[in-house]
């Protein structure tokens, strides 16, 4: 007597595991299409955010600014950060005749925070800057 063949499998002895690889093309092109069909949202809340609080600094006609080895930033000797020092330039710059603004840097101020208060002024229109003082750094050369 012959032995009846299995329609299923042609190879007795052949794995019994199944190929996953096209099922999971087949997911991951399902997932994305439904990623690209999501629709956008429809609803929207408006929400007021705090503005800058206006700079407490005096524009005059001289400003000077200093910074001093522990990389503290005053204008007219009271203590700014970089974004106050901005506002202010922005503000004496915008004045009939600009404001000048003397740049003073301790001999040991870090290069970096003086870069970073020359890039303020720069970017805020501050075109009068002046460096008084500065034969005090022959010694550091």
């Amino acid at each position: 007597m012959r032995r009846r063949r299995s329609i299923f499998r042609t190879d007795p002895n052949a794995s019994p595991l199944i190929n996953t690889t096209p099922l999971i093309d087949v997911m991951l092109v399902m997932l994305v299409m439904f990623i690209i069909t999501i629709p956008p949202p429809t609803h929207s809340i408006d929400v007021t955010l705090p503005g800058e609080p206006p700079p407490h600094g005096e524009v005059l006609d001289e400003n000077r600014v200093t910074i001093d080895t522990a990389d503290v930033i005053r204008w007219n000797d009271e203590a700014v950060d970089l974004t106050q020092l901005g506002l202010l330039v922005k503000r004496a710059a915008e004045r009939p005749e600009p404001a000048a603004i003397l740049l003073e840097p301790a001999a040991r101020a870090r290069y970096l925070r003086v870069d970073e208060a020359i890039g303020a002024i720069r970017r805020n229109g501050g075109s009068k800057l002046a460096f008084p003082g500065i034969h005090s750094y022959a010694g550091l050369i």
